[in-house]
Order: C-alpha cells, then sequence, then structure tokens
C-alpha cells in the first residue's frame, strides 16, 4: 500500500507546479523575494518605507458554484480571473494597491494540465490587478471531491496610506453616484442560475442573439477587475468619498456598507441599460425584480461616491482607462440605506 493508492499522487503534484511555473513568472514584481516551491512566500515593502501611516488590507473569497459550470463545459482558464477579482476588488473598495495573492485549490484528483489551466487564470487576474501571485496550495484529497471537481479560493495583501484610505466617513449630501459596468453575473448569485437555467450543455452551447455569444460565455465571462480604474482617479487627484463591489446581495446588502449613518444612496435605474444576461435570468425565472437587485449586480460591479464637483472629470479619466461608467444617482440625507427609483 502507498500513497498513489490511497488515491493522492505526489508525482502529478510536482508535475502541476513545474506547469504552473511559467505562468506564475508573468505576475512577478522586483519586491517577491521568494522563488516558487519554498514553505512560503516573501514580498518585500521598503518601497512604501515612506507613506506617512502605511496601512495593511486584505481581502479573502473564493468562485462559489460558478465553478459547476466550469466543471460541465470542461473550461477552466477563467474561474482563476474571478478567484483574484473577487478578492482584490475589496482591497481597492479601501483604496488599497493590491501587492500579493496566493491562491488555494482543492481537486479530487490532481490532473496537472487542468490545475495549470486554472492556475494560468489565477495569474492573468493577477497582472490585471499588478499583484504577484507567491504561493498557494494544490491539495488532494480524493473521497471528498468528486474526481473531476475541485474548489478554488485565494488571499490577497494590499497597502495604503492611512490618510488615503476609502472608508466611507468623507461622503456627504449630494456626492454624485458612479456606476462602473460589470462583465456579467461576475461570481454571485449561482445557485440561483443553476436553478433557472438547466445545467445542460446543450442549452449552455446555445447562441443567443440578445447576449450576442452562447449562454455558457455569458455566464463564464470572468469578474471585472476595477483595481487600475480606481488608481487612475487616485493618480488624476479625484478624492473617492466612498466605494462599493457589487458582490452577493447586490445593490441592497452592498451598497450602504459604504454610507455613513444619516446618509442615503439613491439610484436611478434608468440611468443605464440593464445587460440582456440578468434579463433572461428574471424571464425565465420568474424573479421579481427587488430580488434581482438583492442578488445580482444588475450590471454595475462598482459604486462610486464623488464629489459633484469632480464627477465630470471622474467619469472622463474612468473611460481613459477603459472603463464603461454612468453617473447612476446620488447621496441625500436620510435613514441610512439605498432607494432605487
Amino acid at each position: 500500500m502507498d500513497y498513489k493508492s490511497a488515491g493522492v499522487d505526489i508525482e502529478a503534484g510536482y508535475r502541476s507546479v513545474e506547469l504552473m511555473k511559467e505562468h506564475i513568472a508573468r505576475t512577478m514584481r522586483p519586491e517577491v523575494l521568494t522563488d516558487i516551491g519554498g514553505f512560503s512566500g516573501a514580498f518585500g515593502i521598503s518601497r512604501w518605507k515612506n507613506m506617512k501611516e502605511p496601512v495593511l488590507v486584505s481581502g479573502t473569497d473564493g468562485v462559489g458554484t460558478k465553478l459547476k459550470l466550469a466543471f460541465l463545459l470542461d473550461r477552466h482558464d477563467t474561474v482563476g480571473i474571478d478567484c483574484v477579482a473577487m478578492c482584490v476588488n475589496d482591497i481597492a473598495c479601501g483604496g488599497g494597491q493590491p501587492l500579493f495573492f496566493l491562491d488555494y485549490i482543492a481537486c479530487g484528483k490532481n490532473i496537472p494540465e487542468k490545475i495549470a489551466r486554472i492556475v494560468s487564470g489565477v495569474a492573468r487576474g493577477c497582472e490585471l490587478a499588478n499583484a504577484a501571485l507567491i504561493g498557494g496550495e494544490t491539495a488532494e484529497m480524493p473521497g471528498f471531491y468528486p474526481e473531476d471537481e475541485y474548489d478554488l479560493a485565494g488571499f490577497a495583501v494590499g497597502i495604503v496610506d492611512r490618510e488615503d484610505m476609502i472608508t466611507g466617513k468623507e461622503i456627504r449630501e449630494g456626492d454624485v453616484l458612479l456606476g462602473l459596468a460589470s462583465s456579467g453575473v461576475h461570481s454571485n448569485g449561482f445557485s440561483l442560475v443553476r436553478k433557472i437555467f438547466p445545467m445542460e450543455k446543450e442549452r449552455l452551447l446555445t447562441y443567443y442573439e440578445s447576449l450576442g455569444t452562447t449562454l455558457g460565455d455569458a455566464l463564464l465571462a470572468p469578474t471585472r477587475i476595477y483595481v487600475r480604474a480606481l488608481a487612475s482617479l487616485r493618480e488624476a487627484g479625484i478624492r473617492i468619498h466612498g466605494c462599493s463591489h457589487i458582490t452577493g446581495g447586490g445593490f441592497y446588502e452592498n451598497v450602504p456598507r459604504m454610507l455613513n449613518d444619516g446618509k442615503r444612496a439613491v439610484i436611478r435605474k434608468s440611468s443605464y441599460e440593464i445587460p440582456a444576461v440578468f434579463q433572461m435570468l428574471a424571464a425565465e425565472g420568474s424573479v421579481d425584480e427587488h430580488m434581482m437587485y438583492n442578488t445580482y449586480n444588475m450590471g454595475i460591479g462598482m459604486v462610486i461616491a464623488a464629489a459633484a464637483e469632480d464627477a465630470d472629470r471622474a467619469v472622463k479619466v474612468l473611460r481613459e482607462a477603459g472603463e464603461t461608467v454612468w453617473c447612476i444617482g446620488e447621496v441625500r440625507s436620510g435613514e441610512k440605506g439605498v432607494e432605487l427609483v
């Protein structure tokens, strides 16, 4: 009896690491002090020693049941982007600049080529966030996961000078709310997605004119990473008063998280066009409007609060950074919360 006969292939683990290395190399930054394969990852922070009061910010998350679609379609090269996005977007919401990322893959059977495809997506997400992929773990867990399934989660660390933190305390009445377009459903609400749409390969490979792609491609579109967009505002000298990453819980749960007491966000639903995938979800699942806005991003992946006098310039800067952005509402005095009108 040996470990391989118990279902754990150590040699496959070594092979996975070798296949990962070319992807990980693309994410390297000068501050990375260790090579892949060590017991820990090290990242030097002397570059930021002149900050008045450096603060580390962190985020951790996973991809969730969106992975079920990846399994069904045998598409594993984009879910890593989702994993990175869910972590680094939260860091960016606090004003942080992501520094490094670590991933965790738990699988029923280690197939090196599949693991490498997953990590290629993680590496791409790190590139988009300018974060180094300095370590991770691939755990082969036979009997715990089916052989063709896995889970994917990650952890990111960023840095910000305390005076530049986005806390929401600066939000005031009259601030303009800017909405940055999402790339689709992102990585939340997929338990409901899987109830509405039959998880059958034929259906997922069906092309829809309204989507401009297949249903599967629309649903697997990776979460948009907003790190560089927020950095562009900071570099332009535009102060962000508040920021909300629209994840699980949609508008109703996430927008109030950036508000201080006595401030209310009023968002105009007609200020932008809701993407077709959400219209399909609502129609086919008979999901009422409130539940849609309480579950999904509805086409807005990030909401930013800025002074009214900065709004036009902020829109210009964001568009130059490659974002699709709309003025979707404003901040008013009142009971803390969000109102969709």
